[in-house]
């Protein structure tokens, strides 16, 4: 009889192991199967971004899927301001459409963890990374956009490319010049934030760029076009856009890294605290900052933020390079003061 009782105990003692094993009891009742674990997340992620659409489609979209093919993943593209201000629109309805972030400009992270929307999670990759991230997990940098100034080498004299910021407030280049707005591009504020907070600069650099004839397009597409017809003799845009040309189109324009420093953007990713699949998430996250999805970036003509993936092709110096003497930004500056700083410049070059 004792045997018996005391196999019956052992049995309990199993099957409660067995019951804990597999999620059971109190709140934990919902818990994913183990096997589902193994085979990875699944569900639905949306993802708001400002990579460009062809990039999503050609790139984002097969190796995403292929990577999480039990995730169904879905992107809402635009320019970054056009995406804050669709989030703006939905934090005052209090219903944040998006799971995960991926815009160019670092500050706009900094005042949404302000408002304690972001989620905090610092992915494994993330020792492989050799760009800045937030300390609490917040955001991560996942691509660098990189600020230069382009020229058409067909369209220019030798004498005539320029070598450094500087140069574009010269007499020769008077009235062909131009740069994306900075209302309507994130990577173009964060230019406008870093020249103007530079000493070497500050806002009679623009001053100096409003007499010398400079011109605001809307997109890069209009500059880059102006620059094959030789309307402008240079122009500030992203290193991306003329690799991509240079690569895809053959096209003759070449990219400047000036003397003083290019502007290097850590475009982060992050994941909003309201998401229904935070592990789905997560695991997005994962995949970006892996040597897999770093170089779905390069292939972007994009700079990856790991130390071990090649620069983009057709990018004649690393990153490690550029950052040596990269332009300082102030990123608590331009969250903080998005507003100031872009009445300004619209006073000072728009008006």
């Amino acid at each position: 009889m004792k045997k018996k009782l005391m196999s019956a105990a052992a049995m309990m003692a199993m099957a409660a192991v067995m019951a804990a094993g597999c999620g059971g009891g109190g709140d934990k009742k919902a818990a994913a199967p183990a096997g589902d674990a193994k085979k990875g997340p699944s569900g639905q992620v949306m993802v708001y971004t400002s990579i460009y659409p062809d990039i999503i489609d050609k790139l984002c979209k097969p190796n995403v899927a292929k990577a999480l093919p039990d995730v169904k993943v879905t992107w809402f593209q635009g320019g970054t301001e056009k995406v804050k201000t669709k989030i703006a629109g939905e934090i005052k309805a209090k219903k944040i459409g998006a799971d995960v972030l991926m815009v160019a400009d670092p500050s706009y992270y900094l005042a949404l963890k302000k408002q304690n929307l972001l989620m905090n999670y610092k992915s494994k990759e993330l020792e492989k990374v050799v760009l800045e991230s937030d300390k609490d997990g917040a955001w991560q940098p996942v691509r660098v956009n990189n600020m230069i100034i382009a020229y058409n080498k067909d369209k220019i004299a030798k004498e005539d490319i320029p070598t450094s910021w500087a140069d574009l407030t010269l007499p020769k280049y008077k009235g062909k010049i131009a740069m994306p707005n900075p209302m309507l591009s994130g990577t173009a504020y964060v230019m406008v934030g870093a020249i103007a907070g530079d000493p070497r600069f500050g806002w009679d650099y623009f001053k100096k760029l409003k007499d010398n004839g400079l011109r605001i397009e809307e997109g890069n597409s209009a500059i880059q076009n102006k620059l094959l017809t030789g309307e402008y003799m240079a122009a500030v845009i992203l290193e991306e856009n003329i690799l991509k040309l240079q690569e895809t189109k053959k096209e003759p324009l070449a990219v400047c890294y000036p003397k003083e420093g290019c502007i290097i953007i850590n475009s982060p990713i992050g994941i909003f605290k309201d998401t229904k699949n935070p592990e789905a998430a997560k695991a997005l996250v994962d995949w970006w900052l892996t040597p897999d999805g770093q170089k779905a970036v390069t292939a972007g003509w994009m700079h990856s933020v790991r130390g071990d993936v090649e620069p983009p092709h057709g990018a004649t110096h690393k990153l490690a390079d550029l950052n040596k003497n990269a332009i300082k930004i102030d990123w608590e500056k331009l969250a903080n003061d998005e507003s100031q700083i872009k009445e300004k410049f619209r006073t000072i070059v728009m008006e």
